[in-house]
């Protein structure tokens, strides 16, 4: 059965967001909650993520993408939505995620529909302050991976954030300093981190419409 019609995109603009709130059911533990001033103050740098949603038999999707292996990035290995640092060039962080989506999974600016923007997150281990968006594109997408960024491509339905967990499965990570921090499973894969983070809120806004 189809949870979710047509009518997604405009309940995603009117549906209230929970910030902090749903950050924090999956924010690693070692993660200090700071304001936005104190946040500015680190000089972090900036940057913007894209849920993409597109129709695929009849359902909603949005692709995650593994990031390739890179010694130099405190995230690679790990799995996240397509993004990317700000350019000078950017005119906005829509312009950003607009343009990080095209570049690493292919898919054509042109296409891409901005919905809203959520919650900005602050990810400490790399000092960048994260600006989050809802898309759509209005073409089925045929999805080339920037090989330098990405190594494998995961096509998320929405649907399956309604089950969602409010109370996650903690695990030790290779990449989590030895702590336990919550995890979302899918399908053999792992993610947490800020992509857990946005995706709790992204639930949370589901389950308001």
């Amino acid at each position: 059965m189809q949870i979710f019609g047509r009518d997604l995109l405009d309940k995603i603009k009117k549906a209230p967001l929970e910030g902090e709130n749903a950050h924090s059911i999956y924010s690693p533990p070692y993660r200090d909650v700071l304001s936005e001033e104190e946040i500015l103050a680190k000089n972090p740098k900036l940057a913007a993520v894209n849920i993409l949603l597109y129709l695929k038999d009849n359902a909603w999707y949005f692709p995650l993408i593994l990031r390739s292996k890179n010694e130099r990035d405190k995230h690679s290995g790990q799995i996240s939505f397509p993004g990317g640092k700000k350019e000078d060039s950017d005119l906005d962080f829509r312009k950003t995620a607009k343009r990080e989506t095209s570049e690493e999974v292919g898919i054509s600016e042109d296409y891409i529909r901005i919905i809203r923007e959520l919650s900005p997150i602050y990810i400490p281990p790399s000092n960048f302050y994260v600006h989050a968006f809802a898309s759509y594109t209005t073409k089925n997408p045929a999805f080339i991976l920037q090989e330098t960024e990405a190594v494998d491509l995961i096509e998320f339905p929405v649907e399956s954030l309604l089950n969602l967990s409010e109370k996650p499965e903690m695990k030790i990570l290779n990449s989590s300093r030895g702590v336990e921090v919550p995890v979302i499973n899918f399908n053999g894969y792992e993610i947490w981190g800020a992509t857990s983070m946005i995706l709790s809120e992204f639930s949370l806004l589901l389950k308001n419409m």
